[in-house]
């Protein structure tokens, strides 16, 4: 077998075992010791999450919630299960709308054999079209599970909208 044709059968094999370990680059529930790891997980989680979300990359974006998602949006109403919450992304976010975590507002509490409890503000911006459209500030929950080896959100209430402050 000649080295291409060994290295095209082991492409496939090489991105399997990335795909897994970039899974599990998240340490599970029970092996958090401290407060300290539990932020470094739930902020490397919303780093993910929210870089999937300003790339448009649904299909990353919606392997971060459980199928049976609930979405509550002061001005957007209640969003239930995965599918609708990626399709409403897909429809009214992608293109048009970044997300960028607010330094210094990030909360994260430990929920026993469950998971955590993030909260926080983001600001939204609208790439190319600031002058007009202003960004946008917002508060969030995030209600994060450990099930069957991955974390997942479970809940989000995002809330209390606003012109952000210039």
């Amino acid at each position: 077998m000649t080295g291409v044709r060994r290295m095209l059968l082991l492409l496939p094999l090489l991105a399997l075992f990335a795909s897994q370990a970039e899974a599990q680059a998240v340490p599970p529930l029970e092996s958090i010791q401290s407060q300290a790891e539990l932020d470094k997980v739930i902020t490397t989680l919303d780093a993910a999450l929210f870089d999937a979300y300003n790339r448009c990359d649904l299909e990353k974006f919606a392997s971060f919630f459980v199928d049976d998602v609930e979405f509550y949006h002061d001005q957007g109403g209640v969003t239930l299960g995965r599918e609708k919450l990626t399709e409403s992304v897909k429809k009214n976010i992608c293109g048009k709308t970044t997300r960028e975590l607010v330094p210094g507002t990030l909360q994260i509490y430990y929920m026993k054999g469950y998971g955590a409890v993030e909260m926080g503000v983001h600001r939204f911006h609208h790439p190319g079209h600031e002058d007009t459209e202003g960004v946008g500030e917002g508060r969030f929950v995030h209600l994060w599970q450990f099930k069957d080896g991955a974390w997942k959100i479970t809940r989000v209430i995002s809330y209390d909208h606003h012109a952000a402050a210039k």
